[in-house]
């Protein structure tokens, strides 16, 4: 191949580095273009104005293209940039530690750390998060829209603002605290009745939010004994729901407990959350609604490592719940993957460590799915879960140009997908190794 002089190798890129404007030839060794279906070998992306022009066979180089940079994969399996459908960006501190956080951070202090676990998780490979509620200053709606402009680098942001429970619902910021401290903390996002909730939503709503969170049960983090089981009433899900429908947003539900999981498929919820207690019921209303399902198994990754650092990193009432959730792991994913529920990856970020999200691919493929189920998890599955299906999910013509290069076939060894070597997000390059 002939290297004209505005030709780039991988070798000279640095990461964050701007490719010239112009054409860009990104040649992989293999492409898994569209997952689900079989990869490539040889192949080129020609990516423009940050999209994908056209995807060719073998490596075209600037024969073809007069004066075009070329990004050297030839030796790297490519694929498209990964989504995760569920992560908190604003911190990874948990338990006792993250409790404390909570009363002596600044939104300021937040804005940094999350977008630190941006960059992160970027560099590892994912160019789309869908953030799953994170308080009420704000600071991740303004990062999504700060990446957006530019101004710092990190995936594609879809944002819900501040997730919404009932009163004493896992969602309730000012669980476990003394009540000196309580008064200090927002309870907008809680609601308690039909009209209460059709509230909630539409505060979120004002706020700019791309998608709707709400809790239907309790939750392991949660700093109060009350368990995972249901934690809302019907006509509260059900007025939750339709609200957010109404204004053309998509919910996600955090849900534990088979009662509050099959309540919100009921009610047309698009996204179960954790799931862990999915029963027949439950699999048969994801079957009937077109729901998706989330499973974030890599949570206990995140449980295991504090308790091993500090066994006394959380309560007695959270640890408990976190020794049952670490037993259970994994018993819904089976099921649902049995019988044909939809899924989409999800990690549930913060709860696990940032830019570790590739751990979850590991855990599903132990509990069932194929490396090119958990792949399509992360890519098709996702973006059609997140609405982005258009711009993302697959590299095709007219999409954006976000992609990842690993050294070996993931297909053979899903843990390939926890080193990646390359990322470029909208034709730029986010890490080269």
């Amino acid at each position: 191949m002939k290297l004209a002089t505005a030709t780039v190798l991988l070798s000279l890129l640095a990461p964050g580095a701007a490719l010239a404007a112009g054409v860009i030839l990104v040649q992989a060794g293999k492409l898994l273009d569209r997952p689900g279906h079989a990869p490539r070998g040889a192949a080129t992306l020609v990516v423009e104005n940050g999209k994908i022009s056209a995807v060719l066979d073998g490596h075209v180089g600037v024969d073809m293209y007069p004066g075009a940079t070329i990004v050297d994969l030839r030796e790297r399996f490519v694929l498209p940039g990964l989504i995760d459908s569920h992560v908190h960006l604003v911190s990874d501190r948990a338990g006792a530690e993250g409790a404390l956080a909570n009363v002596n951070t600044s939104p300021a202090a937040w804005a940094y750390e999350a977008e630190m676990n941006a960059r992160k998780t970027l560099a590892a490979g994912f160019t789309t998060v869908r953030n799953l509620g994170d308080g009420p200053d704000g600071v991740t709606l303004a990062l999504r829209d700060a990446v957006n402009k530019g101004w710092v680098q990190g995936p594609r942001i879809l944002d819900a603002g501040t997730s919404i429970s009932t009163t004493a619902g896992h969602m309730d910021g000012r669980l476990g605290y003394a009540d000196w401290v309580r008064h200090g903390v927002s309870d907008e996002n809680l609601c308690d009745g039909v009209e209460s909730c059709r509230r909630a939503v539409r505060k979120q709503i004002g706020r700019g939010v791309d998608v709707i969170k709400i809790a239907t049960t309790g939750g392991v983090n949660s700093m109060v004994g009350a368990g995972v089981a249901r934690q809302m009433f019907d006509d509260e899900a059900r007025a939750l729901i339709e609200t957010a429908h109404l204004y053309g947003k998509k919910v996600a539900v955090h849900a534990h407990g088979d009662g509050g999981i099959n309540l919100a498929l009921a009610a047309g919820a698009d996204s179960i959350e954790h799931g862990t207690l999915l029963d027949e019921k439950g699999v048969q209303l994801f079957l009937k609604s077109g729901a998706y399902y989330v499973p974030t198994l890599s949570t206990v990754n995140g449980y295991k490592e504090r308790i091993a650092a500090n066994p006394d990193a959380y309560a007695p009432a959270v640890r408990a719940k976190i020794d049952w959730r670490i037993g259970i792991t994994g018993k819904s994913l089976k099921l649902a993957h049995a019988r044909g529920v939809k899924i989409a990856f999800g990690t549930d970020a913060g709860v696990s460590k940032h830019g570790r999200n590739a751990d979850e691919f590991e855990l599903m493929v132990q509990y069932g799915m194929s490396p090119m189920e958990a792949i399509k998890a992360a890519t098709v599955n996702a973006a059609d879960l997140l609405g982005v299906g258009a711009q993302a999910g697959t590299l095709e013509a007219g999409k954006s140009a976000d992609l990842i290069a690993v050294a070996a076939d993931p297909l053979r060894d899903i843990t390939e997908l926890k080193r990646v070597r390359f990322v470029m997000m909208a034709g730029a390059v986010a890490k080269s190794e």
